[in-house]
C-alpha cells in the first residue's frame, strides 16, 4: 500500500503528555524552547546559529507536510495540564516495506530530568507497533551522549551494536562511534529483542 493512504492518528496521550503533529503557528513556542536550550541542544543536534522564529515556523510547517507525505512522522510533546511545549519526538529514516523506523528526539533543557523523554519514547514505541505495524525501531546516538543512552535503556531497548568511526562530529571534525539500540517484533508478536535462550 502507498504509505500516503495509511490512516495514522495525528495525536495521542501518555500519562502527562499530549503528543501531536505540528500545527501552523507552532513556530513561536518551539523557537522559545530552542533558545532556552540552545547550548544543550547544540552539542548533539544543531551547529548553526539560533534560528529566527520565522525559520522555526517554516520548519514546523515542513514537518507537518512530511507527516502527511509519510516521509517523517513528527510529534510535538506538550504538557497536558499547562500546554507547555516539552520537546519533539520523531520517527525518521522510515522504510515502509520493512516497517523499520528510527527515533530522533530532543527535549527542552528546563524539562530535562523529569522522565518526560522516556515517557514519550515509551508512548511512541507502543504507537508505532500498534498503529504503524512496526517490525523494527532503532534509537541511534553518539556513544558519548549519556542522556540519550539512558532514555533508550530505560525504555527497554537492546544495545545491538556500537558502530566504530560511523560519523563525523560536525563541531570537532573527528570520527565518532554510534550506538544502535533496537526493539523488534518477535515471532510471538510481542516487543523486545531475541536472546540466545529464545527468539520467541
Amino acid at each position: 500500500m502507498n504509505p500516503i493512504l495509511l490512516d495514522i492518528p495525528e495525536q495521542f496521550e501518555t500519562e502527562r503528555l499530549l503528543l501531536r503533529v505540528p500545527q501552523i503557528g507552532d513556530g513561536a513556542m518551539v523557537n522559545e524552547a530552542i533558545r532556552d536550550s540552545y547550548e544543550f541542544l547544540d552539542e548533539w543536534i544543531w551547529v548553526n546559529q539560533i534560528p529566527e522564529t520565522e525559520e522555526t515556523e517554516a520548519n514546523a510547517r515542513k514537518l507537518r507536510a512530511n507527516f502527511f507525505l509519510r516521509e517523517t512522522l513528527t510529534f510535538y510533546m506538550l504538557d497536558k495540564v499547562s500546554g507547555t511545549f516539552i520537546g519533539s519526538c520523531n520517527l525518521v529514516r522510515i522504510d515502509w516495506k520493512v516497517r523499520r523506523f528510527e527515533f530522533f528526539y530532543w527535549i527542552r533543557q528546563s524539562a530535562s530530568g523529569h522522565g518526560y523523554m522516556s515517557e514519550a519514547v515509551d508512548g511512541m514505541t507502543q504507537f508505532a507497533f500498534e498503529n504503524l505495524q512496526a517490525n523494527r525501531i532503532e534509537i541511534r546516538c553518539d556513544t558519548r551522549n549519556d542522556a540519550s543512552r539512558r532514555v533508550a535503556e530505560r525504555c527497554g531497548y537492546h544495545l545491538e551494536a556500537i558502530l566504530i568511526n560511523n560519523f563525523i562530529d560536525q563541531v570537532a571534525g573527528d570520527l565518532r562511534d554510534e550506538c544502535v539500540y533496537t526493539k523488534v517484533r518477535l515471532k510471538n508478536g510481542s516487543l523486545g529483542y531475541p536472546t540466545l535462550q529464545s527468539d520467541e
